[in-house]
C-alpha cells in the first residue's frame, strides 16, 4: 500500500466515524518523517478514541498497522503509520496547535528535493 493509498484510506474511515474538518497535508518536500499528515477534529475525548479505534481496525484489515499510538485519553491521539501520521484532536487543541498553518507555511527542505 502506497502512502497516498494509506492516507486516502484513513480519510475514508475517519469520515465514516464522523470526524470533522479532515485535512491531508502533503509534507514530502518539508520533512523526512512522513509523506502525509492527516488531521481531523473530534467532538470530545470519547469521539477521539472511537475514531482512533476505527482507523486502527480498518487499516489492520488492509495490512497497515500503526508503528505506535500516543496520547490516548488526552484529547489528542497521534497514530504513526510510518509514511502517514494521523492526528485526531478535539477542536480546541487543534486551534491552539494549528498544525495546518505550521506545515503549510514551512519552507521546503532543500535536502529532500
Amino acid at each position: 500500500m502506497t502512502s497516498t493509498e494509506k492516507a486516502e484510506a484513513i480519510v475514508r474511515v475517519a469520515e465514516d466515524a464522523k470526524a470533522e474538518r479532515i485535512e491531508t497535508l502533503d509534507v514530502r518536500e518539508k520533512t523526512s518523517i512522513a509523506d502525509f499528515f492527516v488531521v481531523c477534529s473530534a467532538n470530545n475525548d470519547r469521539h477521539v478514541s472511537a475514531i482512533a479505534e476505527r482507523v486502527e481496525e480498518k487499516l489492520r484489515q488492509l495490512a497497515a498497522r500503526p508503528l505506535r499510538t500516543e496520547g490516548e485519553g488526552s484529547g489528542w491521539v497521534l497514530m504513526d503509520f510510518g509514511d502517514v501520521v494521523f492526528h485526531i484532536m478535539r477542536e480546541e487543541q487543534r486551534q491552539f496547535y494549528d498544525l495546518e498553518t505550521l506545515w503549510k507555511t514551512l519552507q521546503r527542505d532543500p535536502n529532500l528535493i
